[in-house]
């Protein structure tokens, strides 16, 4: 089968939506012969941060010299991202392999799964053929039900919570956090960083025994440095030189720095490798010259993360913002964060994607101030913003809007 074929027959797994549940899931495993008993997982959930811890702990145990398998989503540019072994993505050739077996397996069982539910056991079948040692696993979405469930993790982190897809978690902070608080099991080594009381109450309940970072690493100090973009960690005198770059990044990086630990690694290698972490679109730099910056910011709590980071750095005059932002999210408390970074905001289209909106649209959500520009198209939205000759140009909104801006600027 072609790759744009199979990807095409991948995809359209998305049509039978979003089935919380591990029937599925378990069942492929089971017909795969339980390749997810097979290496020790790191599980990450979280409203945000997943991503970055995981990445975190992924380079570490690399440059320990591990095997090691990572699983996050969305894939930003190309599939492929989603599946890592060793710093690499699945290549072309070994999605059609094991797309073939899971395909072959579904159609044997007479089941309908959705597109996470088959990208997840092509997952688990492809790090068992590899013999990853380790697998660094972050979970869909929320926790408990997310197909990723089916593991029996080692070490479970929980980076945080804030009210995001209430139709299926919960609209309560407590209700939310008991559906992620889901992927801690009888073994699993629990790590989370947040305090607030009803998500501790959901922690608590299903595990008393765990270790918030942002308690046991109270004494901690850390430093933005503007120039080099990096993020100055100094723990009992040590010094983190972390390449992921906000102060929402240090939790990220205690959460990862905490479960390392546990696993018997080093401060300096730990040390040696931060210096070097990639992760795409997160306060990525995407150009110099103008100061071009990649942000998901995908949520409240992501733009809200955003900001702090830019008002430490520049002023209001001083910032071009490129917005867009999918129709299920806060727009109008997202657009309002976005006023307090700057007083110049291009908003832009994200038509193409189902769940995306024109940027006429979400001009609708704004005060209509004169701050706001509408362009639907990307590069020109780019241009308008160098014609404005200021310091930093931010692309925020979506992980989306950062895809977008990548393919076509």
């Amino acid at each position: 089968m072609e790759m744009n074929e199979l990807l095409n027959e991948l995809y359209s797994y998305s049509l039978h939506g979003i089935k919380l549940g591990l029937e599925n899931i378990q069942k492929i495993c089971d017909s795969l012969g339980n390749p997810e008993k097979n290496y020790k997982i790191v599980h990450i959930t979280g409203t945000n941060g997943k991503g970055s811890t995981a990445t975190i702990v992924e380079t570490v145990l690399l440059k320990q010299g591990y095997k090691v398998g990572k699983y996050t989503s969305p894939h930003i540019l190309k599939f492929n991202e989603r599946i890592r072994v060793n710093g690499q993505d699945i290549s072309d050739e070994d999605i059609t392999k094991v797309y073939g077996i899971v395909r072959e397996k579904i159609k044997e069982l007479e089941i309908t799964p959705t597109f996470f539910e088959v990208t997840t056991a092509m997952m688990f079948l492809y790090f068992s053929m590899r013999e990853v040692e380790y697998v660094v696993l972050e979970v869909g979405m929320g926790g408990r039900f997310d197909a990723t469930n089916v593991v029996d993790s080692d070490i479970a982190i929980i980076t945080n919570v804030s009210i995001d897809h209430t139709e299926y978690l919960g609209k309560t902070i407590y209700e939310i956090a008991r559906e992620k608080a889901g992927i801690i099991k009888d073994k699993s080594y629990v790590i989370v960083g947040d305090s607030n009381p009803e998500f501790l109450k959901a922690i608590v309940e299903k595990k008393k025994d765990y270790t918030n970072v942002l308690e046991k690493y109270k004494n901690i100090d850390y430093k933005l440095d503007f120039k080099n973009f990096v993020t100055n960690i100094e723990i009992d005198d040590k010094k983190y030189k972390l390449s992921l770059f906000g102060d929402y990044q240090v939790k990220n990086f205690l959460c990862a720095y905490e479960a390392l630990k546990r696993l018997g690694i080093s401060d300096e290698v730990i040390m040696d490798a931060v210096k070097e972490i990639k992760w795409q679109c997160r306060f990525e730099i995407y150009k110099n010259e103008p100061l071009t910056v990649l942000e998901g910011a995908h949520n409240i709590d992501g733009m809200s993360n955003l900001r702090k980071i830019i008002k430490q750095g520049y002023k209001k005059d001083e910032v071009v913002l490129i917005v867009s932002i999918l129709k299920d999210k806060k727009i109008d408390e997202m657009l309002e964060i976005c006023e307090d970074m700057s007083d110049k905001i291009i908003l832009t289209s994200l038509s193409e994607n189902p769940r995306g909106l024109e940027g006429a649209s979400i001009y609708e959500h704004s005060d209509k101030s004169s701050i706001y520009e509408v362009c639907e198209d990307m590069k020109k939205s780019y241009e308008i913003a160098k014609s404005f000759g200021r310091k930093v140009i931010v692309v925020c909104g979506s992980f989306y809007t950062c895809e977008k801006f990548k393919k076509e600027v």
